[in-house]
């Protein structure tokens, strides 16, 4: 008994975990995956060496692993923002920062070079997710509802949240991988998609996840999710996963 209710303990934490966690692992690996496809070789090798023995793909899940380890406290409100209307407002955000500035930051620190391997590939490890992170729509929040986490709904008759549903359970309710998912999203990528969301601000990444907001909370009012959601918001999570793809592909050519 006493083992079983361990495990049951294991297990309900594990989700809590989760729940509170950006994209699942799945989104992070394949927007890797998609961006490793566009990345001059060059710069690919250059970060394959810093990152080894870590992929690109398995580095974007580090960040969120080390919550685990209170020496990575000072990064734990870097996974996310606070906008209302789609602009950055530094008075908004959590003290410890926020992504907006820490993917600036860390970004400009790479470029400038000097750091020792470990110091680097954890930056870089830091900079892959944030960039993922902030794609995910509901990691601009407004503040009010824990970038909807307390938005509790039932999935497909299981319990969950709004922003578990983004991070991951759309994606995990496809039954692919993340290179099934990756190759099939790589192949909608156009020249002019591709020009279009490099030309994008870090400013314009903001307006376009509050641009989706109406979409993304216009739930039934018993809360209760299945297929009418997935076909009218599924397509808007392969949108961003793309957009992040092409992002992280484009500030890894800016630094290496």
């Amino acid at each position: 008994m006493k083992h079983f209710k361990s495990l049951t303990l294991t297990l309900l934490f594990s989700l809590m975990i989760s729940q509170a966690f950006a994209w699942g692992q799945i989104g992070h690996y394949l927007i890797g995956y998609m961006a490793e496809k566009q990345m001059k070789k060059s710069t690919r090798k250059k970060v394959e060496r810093i990152l080894y023995p870590m992929s690109l793909g398995r580095s974007g899940t580090w960040m969120d692993e080390i919550r685990s380890d209170r020496s990575y406290d000072f990064a734990t409100t870097w996974h996310y923002l606070n906008s209302k209307n789609g602009e950055y407002d530094p008075s908004t955000q959590e003290k410890g920062g926020d992504a907006f500035e820490a993917i600036q930051r860390i970004k400009a620190e790479l470029k400038a070079g000097g750091l020792d391997p470990k110091t680097e590939a954890e930056k870089l490890k830091m900079l892959i997710h944030m960039v993922e992170d902030i794609h995910q729509p509901l990691h601009v929040g407004t503040g009010d509802d824990k970038g909807g986490n307390d938005v509790k709904i039932e999935f497909f008759n299981q319990p969950t949240n709004l922003h578990a549903l983004w991070d991951s359970g759309m994606i995990d309710r496809q039954g692919m991988s993340y290179t099934e998912i990756g190759n099939e999203l790589y192949r909608r990528l156009s020249p002019e998609m591709k020009a279009t969301y490099r030309s994008a601000t870090m400013e314009d990444w903001l307006k376009e996840a509050v641009s989706y907001r109406p979409m993304v909370y216009n739930l039934p009012e018993n809360k209760r999710i299945s297929y009418q959601y997935m076909y009218e918001n599924y397509s808007i999570a392969e949108e961003r996963m793309i957009a992040a793809s092409v992002r992280l592909a484009q500030i890894l050519e800016e630094i290496y």
